[in-house]
């Protein structure tokens, strides 16, 4: 009885290593691709619980993710001005065809990087040198990461991958190149902002001589309109002093002499050499004592 409960134990325990041995797990990340003696038996695409034969068939798993290739250091291209330009990039690509993948480059990640940073490398030096500096930089930088995508896809295929993007995170230029186009980038903004200064002071000249211009229309017509009132003013005036004429000649006659007397002696020092039988003494001459 004992001997068959350990039988059975063993039965059970080697059963449980058989199963163990036969059963495998693809998750979400994963691909995979069944061997036996070496040779392809199927290709695994979709995550689940699968079946293998134990001790003949063997299990390699591949990386489904979206993978990234960042460049260690910055690759140094030519412009169509033969001028060098540091570019620093990244490349996001994932395995699309598993088998294909395994055949082309044995599955190795490190050998898919390199076969297409150097499509990418080889596609960028093509395109750098259709276009300048300027161009490189800022002016078509989209459009040039965008025709590398769909280059380096064309080689990708080849070995079962697919490139989602290629980014250009920098496009800067060496330091002797830097500093003759820095030193350009002054002399035109130098002579923008000459241009400016010279269009800015001829503007100010014309504002100046615009307002002096109406300044003088203004002094011109207030002293019209000065003139005009003075004149109106002075009429009023002598057609008063003719209404008080006309009403008693002899008293206008006497206060006029004595407003002038009051103008002409203000002061103690005031002296005034005339004859003594002038006309300007009349009413002194004719003055009486009051009694």
């Amino acid at each position: 009885m004992n001997n068959k409960l350990g039988m059975t134990v063993v039965a059970a325990v080697i059963l449980l290593i058989i199963v163990s041995m036969s059963v495998f797990v693809v998750d979400t990340r994963q691909k995979g691709i069944v061997f036996r003696f070496g040779e392809i038996v199927y290709v695994i695409n979709q995550p689940g619980l699968y079946m293998k034969i134990p001790l003949i068939d063997n299990v390699r798993y591949f990386d489904a993710r979206l993978l990234t290739i960042d460049s260690a250091e910055p690759e140094r291209f030519l412009t169509k001005e033969k001028k060098n330009v540091l570019v620093d990039l990244f490349v996001k690509w994932q395995i699309s065809d598993v088998q294909l993948y395994y055949i082309s480059v044995n599955g190795d990640e490190s050998r898919a990087q390199i076969r297409l940073l150097q499509t990418i490398n080889d596609g960028l030096r093509a395109e750098f040198g259709k276009r300048d500096v300027h161009e490189v930089v800022s002016g078509e930088r989209d459009v040039i990461m965008e025709r590398m995508r769909e280059k380096a896809n064309e080689d990708a295929v080849k070995i079962g991958v697919v490139v989602r993007d290629v980014r250009l995170k920098r496009v800067d230029l060496p330091q002797e190149v830097s500093e003759s186009v820095y030193g350009r980038m002054r002399a035109e903004r130098t002579r923008a902002a000459n241009t400016l200064r010279s269009e800015g002071a001829a503007e100010s000249e014309k504002i100046r001589a615009d307002a002096d211009r109406q300044r003088e229309v203004i002094l011109a017509k207030a002293y019209r309109e000065a003139q005009r009132l003075k004149g109106e003013g002075d009429a009023k005036a002598s057609a008063v002093y003719a209404r008080a004429y006309e009403q008693n000649p002899e008293f206008y006659a006497f206060y006029r002499s004595l407003d002038a007397y009051t103008k002409t002696f203000r002061t103690k020092g005031d002296v005034l050499v005339l004859e003594p039988n002038s006309e300007f003494f009349k009413y002194f001459k004719n003055s009486k004592p009051s009694k």
